[in-house]
């Protein structure tokens, strides 16, 4: 059974178990007409912060007294239609990055105070589902304040987004991401002369095999088989994408000191071989 022990405010309460752990339960009109010593069902809330003495819940409860409740249900709109969106559970602490964000914004508008997003084009391009919902953010928050945010604004709320997408329980680095997949589409397009047609099958299946192979790489969770068989079968086949394929090792390799196995170059050579041949037709 779940007590609450102290109303935030309408939309998030502080409870405790029959062990005497406190969470935080968020969730809309969840506190309204609530006391201290009433029972609650956890399916009434919309996520749950656990357990209480977790510095993100903490840093929570101080930005409860400084950020309007409006940005916790804006926050709570934004997270359940990324979620949908992005067929995804969201780690809990962006709740907490995402609203400090979203007043931080405002803020910012207001006092005529612009950031320039470096990697906007990139996030665009090769996380276009997370900037749908930066878009659908930015359009909610202009009709909910009258304002007029930048469009780079939509690429800042997807990073959020893309960093509380679980890998293997670690978050990512948005930017990090960005540019790594930015600089190995372009070292594609131009050391092979490849023009990136968007709407292309291959083109979609190369962008998701790099984004995947990033995250690999800074999950440190490279492909690799002793036996190099394929490898040298698609060297054979495919001499010009392998030399793509090498082209970003030795720049990853330059710009992060870590290495690509040969199970890794074999498969971005086979996407980068279905780039050139779909080029070659047009």
């Amino acid at each position: 059974m779940i007590k609450i022990k102290k109303v935030l405010n309408t939309s998030v309460v502080l409870v405790e178990d029959d062990n005497k752990h406190e969470f935080i339960l968020f969730g809309k009109g969840i506190g309204f007409g609530q006391k201290p010593g009433n029972t609650i069902q956890e399916h009434q809330a919309d996520q749950m912060f656990m357990p209480v003495d977790n510095i993100k819940a903490k840093e929570f409860l101080s930005l409860l007294d400084s950020i309007p409740s409006v940005y916790i249900e804006i926050t709570q709109q934004i997270v359940s239609h990324a979620e949908k969106k992005l067929h995804a559970k969201l780690n809990s602490g962006i709740f907490f990055t995402l609203m400090d964000h979203l007043s931080f914004a405002v803020e910012r508008f207001k006092k005529n105070i612009n950031i320039t997003n470096r990697v906007y084009w990139e996030i665009k391009s090769y996380y276009p589902d997370e900037f749908e919902v930066g878009t659908y953010a930015v359009d909610l928050m202009n009709k909910k304040f009258d304002i007029e945010l930048p469009k780079e604004e939509a690429a800042n709320i997807a990073f959020h987004l893309i960093n509380a997408q679980s890998v293997e329980k670690e978050s990512k680095d948005g930017i990090k991401h960005a540019k790594m997949i930015g600089s190995i589409v372009n070292l594609v397009r131009y050391t092979l002369n490849i023009n990136m047609d968007k709407k292309n099958i291959h083109y979609s299946r190369f962008i998701t095999h790099v984004k995947f192979f990033v995250e690999r790489y800074f999950a440190d969770n490279m492909l690799e088989e002793k036996d190099n068989i394929l490898f040298e079968q698609i060297a054979s086949l495919y001499p010009e994408a392998m030399n793509g394929a090498f082209k970003i090792k030795e720049y990853i390799n330059q710009v992060h000191g870590k290495s690509i196995p040969n199970e890794e170059l074999t498969y971005l050579a086979v996407h980068i071989h279905r780039l050139i041949s779909h080029n070659q037709l047009n």
